[in-house]
């Protein structure tokens, strides 16, 4: 090859190496932090890539996403945040509070989108609901008011319940204010209310194994982001012990427990995905107010009542939103 070929065939590769990294800058890079499993976040995800996807976003043609597992440990969810930053994404998109706490300590300018937090204004993510300030927005559960409704449903179904346990993790960042929510709840109603705690897979085996030595009637299971991805256990274990238990999200009913009432969070992820994209085009996060469910789901499982031995009361069905028979 001629000097001349050479260099001309070299100075064409620069410019076209050159053009590749303003492209591959030029995408956005979005973060996603997630304190669950990859394959026990899936519908969550894929409803948070739809909304992306509905704006005009599409992972792997003009959108890249870091994605971040804790794999049920929150203590991960500090470095995994700071990895992030690091790698200078141009969003982060926090599942739970443990996650958008973490994201928030590790940067005041990324722009942070979260998703199943319990009140992020007593938490301390945003300052009010309606103009969150700051470089955070996202979609609040309403955590506090469904532990203490949830007692409230739990206690209608077994009435003769005297004993109500609340089973929370400890980890949790508002998880005391959600146990003084149900304990108020549980003085209404005039029953007792042993706080259980448990973090990991072991301890909620412990916590279930104690039930009969509190004379325990019932179950109240706290909504938590790890507990998401432990489903299979926990109805498991509630049959194994024949403690009635109340649930958050509708596929522990779907799997096999009594009863759910909380949000849909297909929806709720599928906006976030919106919301991301708005941000992602130039919208700035303090500008975005903090949506809360308008909707809330009752579900309840027949086929595990009368293997509990339990006779749902008429009042409970003609609230329910699904009854699997």
């Amino acid at each position: 090859m001629r000097r001349r070929d050479f260099i001309l065939l070299l100075a064409g590769a620069m410019t076209a190496a050159r053009a590749l990294r303003a492209q591959q800058k030029a995408m956005p890079v979005v973060g996603y932090l997630n304190p669950t499993s990859e394959r026990a976040a899936a519908p969550a995800t894929a409803a948070f890539l739809q909304g992306l996807s509905e704006a005009g976003y599409v992972e792997g043609q003009n959108l890249m996403i870091e994605y971040r597992w804790a794999e049920g440990h929150n203590d991960k969810l500090p470095p995994l945040a700071a990895d992030l930053v690091a790698r200078k994404v141009d969003l982060i998109a926090a599942i739970g509070g443990g996650a958008a706490l973490a994201a928030k300590n590790a940067t005041t300018t990324i722009p942070i989108v979260f998703m199943g937090v319990g009140d992020p204004v007593a938490t301390g993510l945003v300052a009010s609901l309606a103009r969150p300030g700051g470089n955070l927005t996202g979609f609040s559960n309403m955590f506090l008011e469904l532990q203490a409704k949830r007692l409230e449903l739990l206690s209608e179904l077994v009435p003769q319940a005297r004993v109500i346990a609340l089973l929370m993790n400890p980890t949790q960042p508002n998880s005391e204010v959600q146990i003084r929510a149900v304990q108020e709840a549980a003085r209404a109603k005039g029953v007792q209310l042993p706080v259980l705690m448990a973090g990991t897979e072991t301890e909620i085996d412990v916590a279930f194994a104690s039930l009969a030595e509190l004379h325990v009637g019932a179950l109240v299971v706290a909504g938590d982001a790890f507990y998401s991805s432990r489903g299979e256990q926990f109805v498991a274990l509630a049959s194994h012990y024949n403690v009635p238990a109340i649930y958050m999200w509708n596929y522990f009913t779907t799997a096999g427990g009594l009863i759910s009432y909380g949000i849909n969070n297909i929806p709720v992820w599928r906006a976030a995905g919106i919301y991301a994209s708005r941000i992602l085009k130039g919208t700035k996060p303090a500008d975005l107010p903090v949506q809360q469910p308008a909707t809330f789901e009752l579900v309840v499982n027949l086929k595990t009542a009368k293997a509990l031995g339990l006779t749902i009361p008429p009042s409970i069905l003609a609230r329910a939103d699904e009854v699997i028979e």
